[in-house]
């Protein structure tokens, strides 16, 4: 039933989405900067990827689906970041739970399933409308203790978590070509989407040594969103789980593609101007950005590591103890190297007292940011 509607809807989407963004590149003179299309292109008002009624997350491609998240491969990961979500609740003296992009709402039901009355209020900061309604019929079990909101209020405390949620958020993108950097951005050729360089002052963080064309991200809009969070929290801790690299891996010299991919049925494809409004446009997380925002603005660096390190330190193998063989194979995905165990990383903040995390009691790898 989901592929056949995608099947129906998919063109007429995809082109009522490319209208707007060529009216857009219009208005901006006929070049649009790639933060402003991938803006455009994940989260137009029912339009955009996140925005319209197709099914993102799911674990397989027959669902209808384009990606799996680790909540929707196991609840153990749920159930396992809830240790550290109740320890953080306690050290800061707070009973709330944000959670940032919630997708389908399976990581809100774990963790509010896990935690139970030590939390009184979960809170989802969502812009999408259809997913937000997915949200609540996944939670209803859970009644008036979650609310959610199109925003961060101006003053908040509790704890924060954001699964996948930084790679989702739009990045500029710089061009290396014969040693003088450009922004690339789109713009229309006989009116359809194409890449379009201008020379621009601005550079990656890093020098990258070479003479070599390069490709890569910038991120001012997560670090804009870390800062925001920081300013905003009065008291509390933040946990991100993502995958990236600190900021010497990003801008290695050998990274010379960059590391924007799409997904759509659960392929990868690295064009993000075909089927817009129906893939997934992701980039990697530069860590190492993400906790000099945090830091700039006020938080402390409660830790950075593997997603592996961080499950085991918070009690997964104990969980897999007596669970199925199934669930020990979903389980595996999460902590195998080639799997999301390396690439997917944790980082966590806190505004407040420092005290040691349990998810960063052993592997903890902040000497690399």
């Amino acid at each position: 039933m989901a592929d056949n509607r995608r099947v129906e809807t998919s063109p007429s989407l995809t082109s009522a989405l490319q209208q707007q963004i060529a009216q857009a590149i219009t208005r901006a003179g006929g070049w649009l900067p790639f933060d402003a299309f991938m803006a455009q292109a994940l989260y137009a008002p029912g339009l955009g990827y996140y925005a319209n009624d197709s099914r993102q997350f799911g674990a397989l491609p027959a669902s209808g689906s384009d990606f799996v998240t680790a909540p929707e491969l196991t609840p153990l990961f749920g159930r396992t970041l809830a240790a550290q979500v109740a320890e953080a609740l306690q050290h800061t003296g707070t009973d709330e739970v944000w959670e940032f992009g919630a997708g389908s709402g399976a990581l809100a039901l774990q963790l509010l399933d896990a935690l139970g009355d030590r939390v009184r209020r979960y809170t989802i900061v969502d812009l999408s409308g259809t997913l937000r309604a997915r949200q609540q019929a996944t939670l209803q079990a859970h009644g008036d203790r979650v609310q959610w909101a199109s925003e961060l209020p101006a003053r908040f405390s509790g704890v924060v978590v954001g699964n996948e949620v930084l790679d989702a958020m739009p990045v500029q993108l710089l061009f290396r070509q014969s040693g003088i950097w450009h922004e690339r951005g789109v713009a229309l050729d006989n009116g359809a989407l194409v890449f379009a360089d201008q020379t621009t002052p601005l550079r990656a963080p890093l020098d990258i040594p070479g003479p070599h064309d390069y490709l890569t991200e910038i991120h001012p809009q997560a670090e804009a969103f870390i800062a925001t969070l920081a300013d905003r929290l009065e008291r509390g801790a933040a946990f991100f789980l993502d995958y990236g690299f600190p900021e010497s891996e990003y801008y290695h010299p050998q990274r010379h593609m960059g590391t924007l991919m799409c997904h759509q049925g659960h392929l990868a494809s690295t064009d993000p101007l075909e089927a817009v409004g129906l893939k997934d446009i992701t980039a990697h997380v530069n860590f190492t950005g993400i906790a000099l925002a945090g830091q700039d603005a006020g938080l402390q660096v409660l830790g950075y590591t593997t997603q592996a390190r961080f499950l085991m330190n918070c009690g997964l193998l104990d969980l897999l103890a007596d669970a199925s063989t199934a669930e020990r194979a979903m389980a595996q995905k999460l902590m195998t190297e080639h799997e999301m165990g390396e690439l997917f990383k944790v980082i966590g903040f806190c505004k407040g007292a420092l005290w040691e995390p349990l998810g960063f009691a052993r592997g903890d790898r902040s000497h690399t940011l």
